[in-house]
């Protein structure tokens, strides 16, 4: 795409922005021309909290198709839709309804809690939801001695788990980007950078998070970075967030966590996130199309657990 097509969608979206009443929400591993145009740029709970007090009549959601079935959850009476009807998730993949219905029905005394990386159906069959920013306090708010299942990603669980000191159930699903890491190349990388900090996501094997600096959500290493008196960062999650990190702090080095493939120096980006594009994100505003749509009894099913995240 030439530069001044580049600037022509943006214009367009602009345009639509104001004909539509719409709102463009953005997660952080968009890339970053779609993430200069989005009114919200965030993670998964930024977004939720975001698309549940919006007014706009319109929800252009730039990630993947969970994060925009979210929305429509939350906003049954608006028009959401999502440059890319394919833009999924490997880790709501990892996670089928009907095999997670039966791991549940397995376990009828157990409080299941599912990420928000799952499908509406997922959300269906949970008692809540939570993201890595709100998982610890999630888990904690359940009282003790409750049994707990938590899916899908049984890296983020084994996390949680530590940090609260609670057994737990974990359905074993991982996501495609943050098990690929690789901790030999982390630790030369670390040998030419020795004073640069490893900021992990909890997505990350064990591996990785027993190299990391610092841990947390994609706002959290975003926020981390900022404060930090650290000039240098390897930086173990989706490629997406450095956009935001070197316009926080424009003079810090961050450098993408190298994967364990062969030449695979930088391979943490998402390829379901980079499905969308200016292109996509213009002529779906331009058509209102490709739309979420979900059954209202599976929305009611989700929205209950997605209600009580958001009210802790």
């Amino acid at each position: 795409m030439g530069r001044g097509s580049t600037k022509n969608f943006v214009e367009e979206i602009e345009f639509l922005k104001r004909e539509l009443n719409a709102v463009v929400l953005a997660h952080y591993y968009q890339e970053p021309g779609i993430q200069d145009v989005a009114d919200y740029i965030g993670d998964s709970l930024g977004l939720a909290r975001e698309a549940q007090g919006t007014d706009a009549d319109v929800i252009v959601f730039c990630g993947v198709h969970f994060m925009a079935e979210t929305a429509k959850i939350l906003n049954p009476e608006k028009v959401v839709v999502l440059p890319d009807l394919e833009a999924g998730c490997s880790l709501s993949d990892s996670c089928p309804p009907g095999a997670f219905g039966e791991f549940v029905a397995a376990r009828p005394d157990h409080t299941v809690v599912s990420y928000v990386n799952t499908s509406a159906a997922v959300k269906g069959l949970s008692d809540i939801i939570c993201t890595s920013s709100n998982a610890e306090r999630v888990i904690r708010s359940i009282p003790e001695g409750t049994p707990i299942i938590f899916g899908p990603d049984r890296h983020l669980g084994r996390y949680v788990a530590k940090r609260t000191g609670r057994e737990m159930v974990l359905w074993p699903g991982s996501c495609i980007v943050h098990v690929q890491f690789s901790e030999k190349k982390i630790r030369q990388l670390k040998v030419r950078h020795p004073n640069a900090e490893v900021l992990a996501h909890p997505e990350c094997e064990d591996r990785i998070l027993d190299l990391a600096d610092y841990i947390g959500s994609t706002t959290a290493l975003l926020d981390h970075s900022r404060e930090s008196g650290v000039r240098e960062f390897i930086v173990a999650t989706e490629a997406g967030i450095i956009h935001q990190m070197q316009k926080a702090s424009p003079d810090k080095l961050f450098i993408p966590a190298p994967g364990d493939g062969p030449g695979c120096e930088a391979c943490s980006e998402c390829p379901h996130m980079r499905r969308n594009t200016l292109e996509k994100l213009a002529a779906c505003m331009r058509d209102l199309n490709p739309r979420i749509e979900i059954d209202e009894e599976l929305r009611l099913r989700a929205l209950a657990p997605i209600k009580r995240m958001l009210e802790l």
